[in-house]
């Protein structure tokens, strides 16, 4: 199957046209919780806004492209909280103290998902549509260079390769623990935090060893 046309038509551009757009995004929230992804359709979100299909056809081609706006809305919102800390100065820090920094930026992340509109439930479409993953791997592609500079400017003897690799499963696995987050309710939120980022600052000492 091809993959559905996900970029965006026309950006808004004018007050009127900016609030059609962002009631549009706002119902595509609304509804994905109330209905699932794939009862979501485009007549759905236009009922729920309040206009012809031909306006939300504007900006959007399809459900998907919706979809697309808002994941990649929220992985921008997520990536934002690793600038301050994407620094040389963090991957210096003592296996302890890098635990416990990893451990911080992992609850901020889950409750900046928490707090954004439909941030549970567009973390699972990202999840659960095919199309829409390359959102999330785009981002983690991002992430990974981010994370990675300032690692090797700390740690300039580490293998760069196996750097890379460790940052970017890193990066997987935390992702997928705040999903399992979401999935079950009976989780301690910070003790999931803990055990990840302990895993995580592990591999990260290791990759600042000298090689043999």
């Amino acid at each position: 199957m091809s993959k559905p046309d996900l970029l965006v038509k026309k950006a808004p551009s004018q007050a009127r046209a900016v609030e059609t757009y962002e009631r549009i995004l706002a119902a595509c929230v609304e509804l994905l919780a109330e209905v699932g992804i794939e009862r979501l359709s485009t007549n759905l979100i236009c009922q729920r806004v309040g206009i012809s299909p031909p306006a939300l056809y504007q900006y959007f081609p399809n459900k998907y492209a919706i979809l697309h706006e808002l994941g990649t809305r929220l992985m921008q919102g997520q990536n934002e909280l690793l600038l301050p800390w994407s620094v040389p100065a963090t991957f210096e820090l003592s296996e302890d103290a890098f635990a416990a920094s990893v451990c911080d930026l992992f609850m901020q992340t889950l409750e900046l998902t928490k707090l954004m509109p439909g941030g549970v439930w567009v973390t699972r479409a990202l999840r659960a549509v095919p199309s829409l993953q390359d959102v999330r791997n785009g981002s983690h592609d991002q992430v990974t260079e981010l994370l990675w500079q300032p690692f090797m400017v700390a740690h300039p003897k580490a293998d760069p390769a196996q750097a890379k690799l460790t940052i970017r499963l890193s990066i997987d696995a935390m992702y997928a623990a705040q999903e399992l987050l979401f999935d079950d309710n009976s989780l301690d939120p910070l003790a999931v935090a803990r055990t990840m980022s302990e895993m995580v600052s592990a591999q990260f000492m290791r990759l600042r060893r000298p090689c043999c």
